[in-house]
């Protein structure tokens, strides 16, 4: 069973495996989580932002955020930290993750960013998701609210 999770405090139990399957694939950004998270800088406390970590079957399957989005020109948010562990994918964790953050996002803002260029997977898994590229900000995918 597939559970999500709001993290608040501490980054949960299983951090670590996680941390260690996103560095054998030579991606950063959980380590920079991982700093961020000690030091304070990226907390994640509400005011429009959250992390989220997926459990399947109790174990740290994914995790992701939303943050603000600095960059554009209109409110918006930016998910990012999002990262699924290789053992669980194809299992319905990363949708079902990114699906709760979009929903977080856009119950808040019209525009929602992400940055897909550090994995040749990201770029079609966002658009599957309803992104659209668009290389007008820092960013290399949009969603926006529909109207209606």
């Amino acid at each position: 069973m597939l559970q999500l999770i709001r993290i608040l405090e501490d980054l949960p139990e299983g951090f670590d495996a996680l941390l260690a399957d996103a560095a054998s694939e030579g991606v950063g950004h959980m380590a920079r989580l991982a700093d961020g998270w000690a030091s304070g800088d990226q907390r994640f406390d509400g005011d429009g932002e959250a992390l989220l970590g997926a459990l399947l079957a109790g174990e740290l399957a994914g995790i992701g955020g939303v943050s603000i989005e600095p960059a554009a020109t209109e409110p918006a948010r930016r998910v990012r930290r999002f990262y699924v562990r290789p053992a669980f994918r194809r299992q319905g964790v990363g949708r079902t993750l990114a699906s709760a953050l979009i929903q977080e996002a856009l119950d808040q803002v019209d525009l929602l960013t992400c940055n897909a260029a550090a994995s040749p997977a990201a770029a079609p898994f966002w658009k599957a998701q309803g992104f659209s590229p668009d290389r007008s900000g820092p960013w290399t995918h949009v969603l926006r609210r529909s109207v209606g």
